[in-house]
């Protein structure tokens, strides 16, 4: 899923996702579009689809993570979480029911539930103390979500997220207590925030031996290619990372044979396309040389070229997932693509 935290995914026009790209589902930020456009808008507007034009899928995540990372300008209580503004320092307070019901404005497709995102590196006790946190906010979503109805005439899904850090022990006890809700989907949060990623990998495989095999799981924020493979491998359906898009506007591109840095000078004599295996017509309109003299020139049309190039790649990889998956031969293609996707051109 792209990442459109604002509403919009940066620097990327609808047409292009939806025609070039071929995106079918978009993320939607919920603690940002609450400050900026504002509920009250999006209302008016008639939800986030008819707001920014997009007529597909669209999920918002809950607003936790954003709220949790402002360290030092919020307040966190059972009731649920105070925090200011980034943008002008205003109080506002987060509750569970609150989410919902922004979230019923925003009228996403797929709704996260509330949850508090503790730190990768958090002490097994303020773990276990933040998953009983977690696990009593999403009673409180799922009831304000069952006394509620959608706004704009179609069904909305609601998603708990299992949490626990790198605890197994928490990780097991939280998947247990979400997948008995008998959601229609479950996110896996709270990881990719600095870990080894042999311990990501065992969290997931720990989690999704629990969750239903017939309910998607989306693991949330990560991550690099080799990241999303491995991930699929251990039973993981959505992803969703700024990867593609911020690093494209900062000039590293994903490729079928690696990653490369636009800015090193190897690239200003090279006229190849920028990836020959890509799908993309970005691929092939633009050369390796050009893009590195748009980058160099602070040129803009480079960060919107680099943010479609690497969209195009992700799509592109998961597509290719699921043939292979489909056909039977998923492990076999990602033993043979691993060691080009993991390296540095």
């Amino acid at each position: 899923m792209p990442v459109g935290t604002v509403g919009s995914v940066k620097g990327v026009q609808l047409r292009d996702l939806k025609d070039d790209i071929n995106a079918e589902i978009i993320l939607g930020n919920t603690y940002h579009l609450y400050l900026r456009p504002g509920t009250d808008i999006l209302r008016q507007a008639g939800g986030l689809h008819r707001f920014g034009g997009f007529d597909r899928p669209i999920l918002t995540d809950s607003g936790g993570f954003q709220v949790f990372s402002l360290t030092g300008i919020r307040k966190l209580r059972e009731e649920g979480c105070e925090f200011r503004s980034h943008i002008d320092g205003s109080k506002h307070f987060f509750s569970p029911e609150r989410v919902i019901d922004i979230e019923r404005s925003i009228g996403a497709d797929i709704m996260m539930a509330f949850d508090e995102c503790p730190p990768g590196t958090a002490p097994y006790d303020y773990a276990r103390r933040s998953l009983e946190l977690t696990h009593g906010w999403l009673d409180r979503c799922i009831k304000r979500y069952s006394e509620t109805e959608p706004l704009y005439g179609y069904h909305q899904s609601l998603f708990p997220i299992v949490q626990g850090c790198t605890y197994p022990d928490l990780r097991r006890h939280s998947a247990e207590f979400m997948a008995a809700k008998d959601a229609e989907g479950y996110a896996i949060g709270g990881l990719a925030v600095g870990e080894p990623a042999e311990v990501m990998y065992e969290m997931i495989e720990l989690v999704n031996s629990i969750l239903p095999a017939n309910r998607p799981r989306y693991l949330m924020g990560v991550g690099t290619p080799v990241n999303i493979l491995e991930a699929i491998e251990r039973g993981v359906d959505m992803f969703d990372c700024v990867m593609p898009t911020r690093n494209g506007r900062n000039a590293m591109l994903f490729t079928w044979q690696g990653t490369m840095n636009m800015r090193n000078a190897k690239w200003a004599t090279d006229f190849t396309p920028v990836d020959p295996q890509g799908t993309s017509y970005v691929d092939t309109a633009y050369t390796r040389a050009y893009l590195h003299h748009l980058y160099k020139a602070g040129e803009l049309l480079a960060l919107q070229i680099g943010t479609l190039h690497n969209l195009a790649f992700y799509l592109d990889l998961v597509r290719q997932a699921r043939a292979h998956i489909l056909a039977g031969d998923f492990c076999q293609w990602k033993r043979q693509v691993l060691p080009q996707l993991s390296s540095r051109l």
